[in-house]
């Protein structure tokens, strides 16, 4: 669980969907910058939840919907005191983009649903992110939950723009591109920022500048976020932290252990458990 014994998190994961459900209360710092391979959409339910995202900082107060893309960088603090409460969903991408794609009136477009705005007001949108979260949480009937996530969708896509499929910016340097290309396919490995700047042909220093202007993360910071995306389906599915920790190149558990509170206010044994329906451990 979180450092601070006022915060808490409480989640579950649907086995039908994917779709995780989170809600939380946290008070001070929450979280470091981070981000996820999952579609976010939620609600502060009380307080004030600071966080930076897109270039600025946000600050979400009690009915505002947060609204937040798959990679997009992103951290959590409480400004006030008694903290905040928040709902959130976990949508997979694949998930959503199939789900939308069946919707009647849904428009025949290619690329990807995005997310004009980080924050917005809109009282249908809200009500339907509520009913789906209560379905899902509660793990109410199929048809139940099946008819709260078609009500979201419906809502949801009234609010989306569809754009192409994420490629890298022509105006990226070429040795930001690579060198995230190759910590994708070797993510796992013991990479070192020597080795990995010799593969882009570039020194060190230019390529740490290069890749925290081009992804707003240093390429080590960048690597766990890797690592820890990765971990959470991992742990998901049931692994314990210490074979996730072994599979992913962490040090030892609680390496992984520190990594994972920081980005996400808890532990890998807790989201485990959570997750996988399976003792702790």
């Amino acid at each position: 669980m979180h450092t601070d014994d006022r915060s808490w998190i409480s989640l579950r994961q649907d086995a039908d969907t994917g779709i995780e459900t989170i809600r939380a209360h946290f008070e001070g710092h929450a979280y470091d910058p981070h981000w996820h391979d999952s579609y976010l959409i939620g609600f502060t339910e009380q307080g004030v939840q600071q966080f930076s995202c897109r270039g600025a900082v946000h600050q979400s107060t009690p009915g505002q919907i947060f609204l937040l893309e798959p990679g997009e960088i992103h951290d959590g603090d409480a400004p006030a005191a008694g903290g905040f409460t928040y709902s959130m969903l976990y949508l997979r991408p694949a998930w959503l983009e199939r789900q939308l794609r069946t919707l009647d009136d849904a428009p025949l477009v290619h690329g990807e649903p995005g997310f004009a705005l980080t924050l917005t007001e809109r009282p249908a949108l809200l009500a339907a992110i509520a009913g789906a979260f209560h379905a899902l949480e509660q793990h109410d009937l199929r048809i139940v939950r099946e008819t709260a996530l078609d009500t979201l969708l419906l809502n949801l896509s009234q609010h989306l723009r569809w754009r192409q499929a994420r490629q890298d910016d022509p105006w990226l340097p070429r040795v930001a591109i690579r060198a995230r290309e190759y910590l994708h396919a070797h993510f796992d490995e013991d990479i070192g920022l020597e080795a990995l700047a010799a593969i882009t042909g570039a020194s060190r220093f230019r390529l740490s500048r290069a890749f925290k202007a081009a992804y707003g993360l240093a390429p080590h910071a960048y690597l766990i976020q890797l690592r820890l995306a990765r971990g959470r389906h991992l742990l998901a599915q049931g692994h314990a932290p210490a074979e996730v920790a072994s599979m992913l190149g962490f040090a030892d558990q609680s390496h992984l252990g520190r990594w994972f509170r920081r980005a996400y206010g808890l532990t890998p044994a807790h989201y485990r458990t959570r997750c996988s329906n399976l003792p702790d451990g």
